[in-house]
Formats: structure tokens, sequence, C-alpha cells
């Protein structure tokens, strides 16, 4: 018995030994976890990157990518040659084809810029079906509503959809030109397809299609409606706007331009980019349904004008160019950062407003395609100069893209976000 005993003081002893270690634990562990959700909870509340961040992260913008895990990231890929299952129609077969765009047409022998498919890195861009795309498109209004880059990328549009209408009837498809629209129709789907030139989104001296004066804008970054009353019943609205922005400082007016007390001030970007892209944005909050109309903007095209940006001779550009760029994110001169961060907060401050609108970030994918731009392969407006054609690099196009090229990607992306949204909702 007192054996009994003293193995229940000793188990007792054991006992108090293990809970006081318990308490003491407990001391420790949970001013830890205590600290634990501080610091993940501020860490959740931390601000975005800034633009002066040196991160490749920070060079490409987040605006655009894909937001929910495990859903693919169709903007994060590479480029991958495929004479195959490219190009998606012939540039003599359409019609519709710009002299602008032809470089085929207009001498370019080398034609490998055709052939190139995006490869997103964890997923497949599904296969472009125009018949698809028609129907989803039937008794609708699609409009690009931008610049020339915008313009091309309807160019290419109207290519893919008019290689499967039957071209046997006049009357399958129509073309007619009005101002500031081009439209394309295909009769049998009552589908309309639109470009509408609208270079800065909101007024500007340069809303006139043919005459503007290009080097001298000047902008009314309050008054859009001129513009959107053109466009506001579309079903599918595709806007773009940041080439004609591309400048150190912008002309800005308060008042209209036939005013003598209007008031003109010079106001630096990014700030003018940004006050057009909050009419704009203001304009969308009030004004569209969105019950009917589908909402997508296009991320600044990139140029390639300075070749020292991926490592060539100072002074030249894409003239001549006939290979890709190969540098991991890389990021050139043509494509302005900042204005990419206006984008953003822009479009994420008209989402938290209830806004739904789809990014196509084609900038960091289209950055590779130096060799993809007409170069001198292209109508000429304007009669060359002999110093110009002494140095062709001077007149060189590396804004624009060949057909078939590069926007028939940025249309694959958007068939993409179509279907997506289709489905999400009438399944």
């Amino acid at each position: 018995m007192a054996k009994d005993l003293q193995m229940e003081q000793g188990g007792s002893t054991a006992w108090g030994s293990i809970r006081g270690s318990f308490h003491y634990l407990m001391v420790i562990l949970i001013p830890a976890l205590v600290l634990a959700v501080t610091y993940l909870a501020r860490d959740a509340a931390s601000p975005p990157l800034k633009e002066d961040d040196s991160s490749v992260a920070a060079k490409e913008s987040g605006v655009g990518r894909a937001g929910q895990k495990g859903e693919c990231d169709l903007f994060s890929g590479r480029w991958v040659y495929d004479n195959a299952s490219y190009p998606l129609y012939k540039e003599k077969e359409c019609k519709f084809m710009s002299d602008q765009l032809a470089c085929e047409k207009f001498g370019r022998k080398d034609l490998s810029y055709q052939h190139w498919r995006w490869q997103p890195h964890d997923c497949d861009l599904p296969r472009f079906n125009a018949t698809a795309l028609l129907e989803r498109l039937r008794n609708k209004r699609m409009v690009f509503v931008g610049d020339s880059l915008n313009r091309g990328q309807w160019i290419s549009m109207v290519c893919l959809m008019e290689s499967v209408i039957p071209s046997d009837s006049l009357e399958s498809m129509t073309y007619h030109r009005n101002a500031s629209f081009n439209v394309f129709k295909a009769k049998e789907y009552n589908a309309s397809i639109e470009s509408y030139w609208a270079p800065l989104l909101v007024e500007s001296n340069c809303d006139d299609p043919i005459n503007h004066n290009a080097s001298d804008p000047i902008v009314r970054v309050q008054a859009i409606e001129k513009h959107a009353q053109h466009w506001s019943d579309a079903d599918i609205l595709v806007f773009d706007n940041y080439l004609w922005w591309r400048r150190p400082q912008m002309k800005v007016l308060w008042g209209s331009f036939k005013s003598p007390d209007a008031i003109y001030k010079e106001v630096k970007m990014p700030r003018a980019y940004e006050m057009g892209m909050t009419t704009w944005s203001q304009w969308l909050e009030i004004h569209v349904n969105q019950s009917n109309t589908e909402l997508f903007f296009v991320t600044m095209s990139p140029t390639h004008e300075r070749a020292e940006d991926w490592g060539g001779f100072t002074g030249q550009n894409c003239y001549q160019e006939t290979e890709l760029i190969t540098k991991e994110d890389y990021w050139g001169s043509g494509s302005n950062l900042a204005m990419m961060r206006v984008v953003e907060t822009v479009i994420n401050d008209l989402r938290a407003r209830g806004v739904t609108i789809q990014v196509l970030n084609i900038t960091q994918l289209s950055e590779y395609r130096k060799e993809a731009h007409p170069a001198i392969h292209r109508k000429q407006y304007r009669p060359l100069k002999e110093e110009q054609l002494a140095n062709p690099m001077s007149y060189a196009d590396c804004m624009h893209w060949c057909l078939p090229g590069v926007p028939d990607v940025w249309n694959e992306l958007l068939y993409a976000h179509i279907f997506k949204n289709w489905k999400e909702v009438h399944v």
C-alpha cells in the first residue's frame, strides 16, 4: 500500500509538472499567435506595388490578370512558331484589308511574322471559331472604340469573320463608312461589327478621322458625350486609349472650342491621361446597362522605335527586324508604366463601383514582337521626300501591326473572354 501511495504521489508530481509546462507554453504561444495574425492582417492590407519598384512585377501591371485561384492567366505565356495553323486568314483574301497594314502587298518578303501563335503557360487559348462568334453576335452590335490601333484590331476581326461567310452573294455581308464609323454587317446573322474613331476617347481637335493635327492635340477632358452617344446602345464595347496621349504633356481645354472664354492649360502626364480616363469611367458607370453590355479595355500597344531597348544599335528602330525579342519579361521604352498604373487604378475603382469590365492585357505579349510592324511595307499617304527615301528608318512605321499578325491574337484573347462570360451567364 505504501508502494502504491508512493506511485500515486509520484504520478501527481509528474502531472503537476506537465500541467505547469502546458501553462508556460500557453503564455508564450498566445502572444505569438496574436502577433502573427496582426502581421498577416497588415500584409493583406498593404498597398499595391509602386511605380519605382524595380522588380519584374512592377514592370508588368497586374491589371487584367487572373484573379481567382486556379484560373489561367491567358496573358502570361510565350510565342510559338506554327506555320500549320497560322495565319488564320490570308491577307490577299480579306476584302477589307487596310493598305496601312497589308505588309505583303507592299513588298515584305519575309512572312514569318504571320505564323506565330500565343501559348499561355498553364492552358491553351481556345481556337478562334468565327461561326460561333457570329452566332453569339446574332442581332447585336460589337463596337471597337479608339484610335488606329483599335481600328487595326477591328480590321483583324472583320477578316477573321469574313473568312467563314459565303461570298457567293453580295448581300451576305456589307460594309459602309459614315464619318467616324466603319461598319461591317453579316446579314444572315444581323450582326454588326463596327469601328468608331475616338483617338483620345474624350472630345478633342483630332476627332475628324481624316483631317486632324496629331502633333498638337487639344482635349476637353470632361466631355465625352459627343462620341458616346454613337455607341451607347452597343452590346459589346472594346476600347483602347494610349497612343495619342504618349507625350510629356497635353493641352487641356475647359469650355468649348468655339467659346472665346475657353480656358487652355498644359497638363503634364500622366495626370492629363488620368483626367480623360476618369471621364470615360464615369460615363460607363452612369450610362451602361450591365445586363445588356459587355465591356473590354485593351491595354497599351507597345511601339518599337528604339533598337537600343533590345540590344540593337542606337538610332535604329524596327526597320528590317525579322526576329522576336527573346528576353524574358522584356519591357521597352515604347510602353509607359505610369500610364499603365493609371489604367489599373481607374478600372479597379470602376469595378469597386459595380461596373464589370474585362481587361485584355496585350502589352507584355506584344512587347516581344518587334518584327511584326509594317516598317516601310505599307501605303504612304503622303509623298516621301528625298532625304526620307535615302533613310528608310526615318519613315518606318513601328507603331501599327502587319495583318495577319499580332492583332489576331488580341482578338483570340477577346474571343476567349467573350465565351467565358457567355458561359457564366447562360450555363
